[in-house]
C-alpha cells in the first residue's frame, strides 16, 4: 500500500469512525471504539505485508517504474513487540525464587541444617516415627548439583539480594527491589483511588473512568519483567525447581508429629522459631516473611503472565483489582521487618520512583 494510500485509508476510517461513534448508545460506544481500533490496525497491518522490500526499491529508485512519486512508495507498518520478548518461563521461576529466598530469610534451610545435625548426634530424641525417616528422606533429596552458595548467587542475579559478588559478566538487576516496591505500590494506590471513586461516585456499577491510573502500573510491570527475563538466564529455571523441591520436603517434615513433639511445637512455624532461638541465634521475621513470599508470589507470577497493553480500562480494572489487597498485604509485611521500616508509604514512594519534585530522596532500596 503506497503512503498516499494509507494516509487516506487512515484518514476516511477515521471520519467514518467519527460517524459511527456518534451514532451508537452511550452504553456500547467504548467497546464499539475498541473494535474499530483493533480493525484499522489489522487492515493497515494487512495491507502493508510484504511490502518493506518493495519500499526500499522503489525509493531507491530501482524498481521496474524507475523512480515513482514519493505519495506512491509502499508505506511499512512497524510493530512494536517489545512487551512480548521475554521468556515466561524464566519469570515464573523469579516468581518460585523470590519465595525461596522469603524462606532462606525465615532460616528454614538452616534449620533443616540442625536438625540433621541433631539426628546425627542423638541429640534429637525421634528414632522411628515419621519424622526419622522424614530426617533421613530429607538427607537422601538434598540438591545434588545446587548448593546454598549456588542460591546465593541466584539471589543475587534475580533480586540483588544478598552479600555474595555475582560473577564477573553476569546480568544483574540492580534495581529489582526499588522497581518491585514501586510496582506493589503502584497497584496498592490504584486499589485505593478505585474504593474512594466508588465512594464519590456512590456506586461501582457507573460507566465513568475511575479515579485511578492504569499507566503506571504498565510501565512498572513492562519494565520489571524485561529486567527480570535479562537477570533468570542460565541455570535460575534449573535451581528454583530444585531448591523449591527440597523446601516442601523440609516443611514437609516439619509437620511430622515427633518432630514437633521434640520441641513442644504445634506447628512446623513453632519448630523452625524454636530451633532458631536455641541454635541460630534467633527467629527470622517469620510471620512477615512468610506474607511476603506469598504475596511477592503472586505479582511477580501477575507480571509474568501480563502483557500491559490493555487500555481499556475496565479490562485492566478487572485484572488488577483482585491483586489490590495482595499488595497492601505485601507493603503491610514489609513495613514490619527491619529493612522496611524506612518504607515512606505508597505516595511518596510512588513520587520518588516517578520522578515528581519535592518527593525526596528515596530510602527504600534495603533487601
Amino acid at each position: 500500500m503506497s503512503i498516499g494510500t494509507s494516509e487516506s485509508l487512515q484518514r476516511l476510517f477515521a471520519q467514518w469512525k467519527r460517524e459511527v461513534l456518534a451514532q451508537a448508545q452511550p452504553e456500547h460506544r467504548a467497546e464499539l471504539q475498541r473494535q474499530l481500533q483493533q480493525r484499522e490496525e489489522e487492515l493497515l497491518a494487512k495491507a502493508a505485508n510484504g511490502t518493506a522490500g518493495a519500499a526500499f526499491s522503489d525509493l531507491m529508485g530501482l524498481g521496474k517504474d524507475g523512480a515513482p512519486p514519493f505519495e506512491s512508495i509502499s508505506k511499512p507498518v512497524l510493530v512494536q513487540d517489545f512487551d512480548e520478548s521475554v521468556i515466561q518461563t524464566q519469570l515464573h521461576a523469579a516468581a518460585e525464587l523470590y519465595f525461596i529466598y522469603q524462606h532462606e530469610r525465615m532460616k528454614v534451610f538452616q534449620v533443616a541444617g540442625v536438625l540433621l545435625r541433631l539426628f546425627h548426634d542423638g541429640r534429637i530424641r525421634i528414632q522411628r516415627g515419621p519424622g526419622a525417616r522424614a530426617l533421613y528422606l530429607m538427607e537422601k533429596h538434598q540438591p545434588l548439583r545446587y548448593k546454598p552458595k549456588d542460591r546465593q548467587l541466584a539471589y543475587r542475579r534475580a533480586f540483588n539480594y544478598g552479600s555474595l559478588t555475582a560473577p564477573r559478566g553476569a546480568v544483574v538487576f540492580r534495581n529489582f527491589h526499588r522497581e518491585f516496591i514501586a510496582f506493589t505500590s503502584a497497584i496498592a494506590q490504584y486499589f485505593r483511588d478505585l474504593l474512594i471513586g466508588e465512594v464519590i461516585r456512590g456506586s461501582q456499577a457507573l460507566n465513568e473512568r475511575p479515579f485511578a491510573s492504569q499507566a503506571t502500573i504498565q510501565r512498572l510491570g513492562a519494565d520489571m519483567r524485561w529486567q527480570l527475563d535479562r537477570a533468570t538466564y542460565g541455570n535460575i529455571v534449573a535451581l528454583t525447581v530444585e531448591a523449591a523441591e527440597y523446601l516442601k520436603t523440609i516443611l514437609d517434615a516439619l509437620e511430622c508429629a515427633d518432630i514437633k513433639k521434640a520441641f513442644d511445637a504445634n506447628t512446623k512455624w513453632d519448630v523452625i522459631e524454636v530451633v532458631s532461638q536455641r541454635y541460630l541465634g534467633g527467629t527470622g521475621e517469620i510471620s512477615q516473611r512468610s506474607k511476603m513470599a506469598d504475596a511477592g508470589r503472586l505479582l511477580l507470577n501477575f507480571a509474568a503472565d501480563n502483557p500491559f497493553k490493555t487500555r481499556d480500562f475496565r479490562d485492566f480494572q478487572t485484572e488488577v483489582s483482585p491483586l489490590g489487597p495482595v499488595a497492601e498485604e505485601w507493603i503491610a509485611a514489609y513495613r514490619m521487618t527491619p529493612n522496611g521500616r524506612s518504607f515512606r508509604g505508597v505516595t511518596p514512594t510512588l513520587r520518588t520512583t516517578l520522578g515528581i519534585p519535592g518527593a525526596g530522596a528515596s530510602r527504600d532500596l534495603a533487601s
